[in-house]
């Protein structure tokens, strides 16, 4: 863990260093805030071109950087990091430059990577992400964020599949990691963030103390990968989402200004997972192109009193996090607590209820502006700034997106008829969409119908351009913000001696909106054994084998399972049955 202490044994040497001259803002020296954000919402707009090259280290973070250093930019922090230990970091865009330089150093010298190599990073919210995330962009790295709850068998498929040459994350993770190794020839260097150094694990702090921060950002072109993500499907394991420097760079831009609400002045705190698209979204790209800061709590556990405490303690203007949380929220009571700096909250991740939104506004004053997106997309569809707000709805389309309902042909339905959210992509394909599922052809083909690209999602478009979300038109099962695919849980269970069969859906849930439900046909052997101790058995099974939080908070035994004529498990029967269809 950073202890303020190493974060100041860094920070002199960096202020000597510091002051290296920096390209200008596409060639214009007297930039202003505010032009760095138009010229990339116009891009988003389809008004200017998207540019053959692009990073967003050096084009965004390195100009407002410079903006700090003439006073162009007001005097607030571009990280401000926290935790419940009192323990405080704030770094400024040319502190962020100059660690993230050294960080760039590491990755390339010690670590021996090279531009287009991948790198797997698995931490909890530890400033180091941040600083790595950047690394990567300056480096030409490519980036894969996991979250801290993988187990060792999910590592061991992300480092084969991805075929990642370096593997960072910390003491709680190492042992999985080094459990795997055998298996993963792909893998060169293994890098910690701890306190105290690992056999075998080049130390990143101890690196830190010894490593150069002049490092010059490389040329990358728009359409360079820059991230990739795993995503669950409801069939298979899950894939590989590739995302450009441009798509994630540029694409926040719009939503960046328009639904999170952001300005130079803001600081935003979006609680999302380093694992998770949403921390991409929220936590990077958005607020850092509009030149805001980024706080993060490092919260190990969500807590409804940590979250309301650090609102009220904070000067944080901007507030992003998913549903789930805001019914958690609402049901602590917040009448105690004064939100003082707060003036915008936004959600994402899975459908927010009407009556949520309705006690935050009583209880805050405040509106909860609800956006939609997907791994392979930015904001597909929010609730901006200015717009009337329908409770339920998510909102209209951002650009440079046209999204349509349509047909299981291809073909745009009227207003008010049921289909599926898709987003136009001939003869334009939209620069901030997904480049591929990696080493999926068929899949990636698979998300085009006709002129649109398919999000998998059922929806309704009114009169007036808004989005309603249906439900998922798969089998996805979307439990406080975390996506499921019920085949991994289906294979985890399987595992256990106890189960000849099983078939997982989502189930109704107060709290979480929906939580996983499993369907099991009891093996001959265990039908006499008594089914509350079965149910606790095989959840702890599924716990050990797979993420904890994919496990079935729901356990219902049967004798057997609907079936289509062809043995597919009909998942859909068993979901209509549990939500009353």
């Amino acid at each position: 863990f950073i202890m303020r202490t190493f974060i100041k044994s860094w920070i002199p040497q960096c202020l000597q260093i510091l002051g290296s001259p920096c390209r200008l803002f596409h060639g214009c020296n007297r930039l202003l805030t505010s032009q760095i954000i138009s010229y990339y919402d116009s891009i988003n707009q389809c008004k200017k071109e998207l540019p053959e090259y692009f990073n967003f280290a050096s084009d965004v973070l390195d100009e407002w950087s410079q903006l700090e250093k003439v006073g162009r930019r007001p005097a607030n922090p571009a990280f401000w990091w926290v935790n419940d230990e009192g323990e405080e970091v704030k770094w400024s865009f040319e502190e962020l430059g100059f660690l993230s330089r050294k960080a760039a150093n590491i990755l390339s010298e010690a670590c021996g990577l090279q531009r287009g190599d991948r790198v797997i990073a698995v931490l909890p919210r530890v400033p180091e992400w941040w600083l790595l995330n950047v690394a990567c962009m300056r480096t030409g790295i490519v980036f894969i964020p996991g979250t801290s709850q993988l187990t060792a068998k999910d590592i061991l498929y992300r480092l084969q599949a991805s075929k990642a040459k370096c593997i960072i994350t910390n003491d709680t993770l190492a042992p999985a990691v080094e459990s795997v190794m055998p298996d993963c020839p792909f893998l060169k260097s293994k890098l910690i963030v701890a306190k105290g150094s690992r056999d075998g694990w080049l130390n990143l702090k101890e690196l830190f103390a010894v490593t150069s921060a002049d490092h010059r950002c490389v040329k990358t072109r728009s359409q360079d990968p820059m991230l990739i993500y795993f995503t669950s499907g409801s069939t298979g394991s899950p894939k590989m989402v590739v995302q450009s420097h441009s798509s994630y760079g540029i694409g926040f831009a719009t939503s960046g200004r328009y639904w999170m609400n952001l300005t130079p002045s803001d600081i935003m705190w979006n609680t999302s997972d380093t694992g998770w698209v949403k921390s991409a979204w929220s936590s990077v790209f958005a607020p850092w192109i509009c030149g805001s800061c980024v706080f993060v709590h490092n919260m190990p556990q969500f807590k409804p009193a940590v979250i309301a405490e650090t609102l009220s303690r904070y000067p944080i203007t901007v507030f992003c996090t998913a549903p789930t949380a805001y019914r958690m929220l609402v049901q602590h009571d917040l009448s105690s607590y004064k939100f003082m700096s707060l003036n915008h909250c936004v959600s994402g991740g899975e459908p927010l209820n009407p009556e949520v939104m309705a006690k935050w506004k009583i209880q805050t004053g405040l509106d909860i502006y609800e956006g939609y997106g997907q791994t392979e997309t930015v904001t597909i569809c929010a609730n901006m700034k200015g717009m009337e707000i329908k409770p339920g709805s998510l909102g209209k389309a951002v650009p440079p997106y046209d999204v349509q309902i349509i047909d299981d042909h291809g073909a745009i339905l009227p207003a008010g008829e049921e289909g599926n959210i898709a987003v136009r992509v001939q003869p334009t394909r939209p620069f901030c969409l997904f480049s591929e599922y990696l080493d999926n052809p068929t899949k990636t083909a698979a998300s085009v119908c006709g002129n649109f690209y398919v999000t998998g999602d059922r929806g309704i478009m009114d009169e007036g351009g808004y989005v309603w979300f249906v439900g998922r038109g798969d089998d996805i099962i979307n439990s406080s913000g975390y996506r499921i695919g019920p085949f991994e849980v289906e294979s985890a269970l399987i595992q256990h001696p106890a189960v000849s069969e099983s078939a997982v859906v989502s189930s109704p849930d107060p709290i979480r909106g929906e939580v996983v439900k499993a369907f099991v046909v009891l093996a001959p052997a265990f039908v006499s054994h008594d089914p509350e101790k079965l149910t606790q058995e095989l959840q702890q099974h599924v716990k050990k084998v797979t993420a904890p939080y994919k496990y079935p908070r729901k356990v219902e035994f049967v004798q057997d399972l609907p079936k289509t004529t062809t043995g597919k498990i009909q998942r859909k029967v068993l979901r209509n049955k549990e939500w009353g269809r």
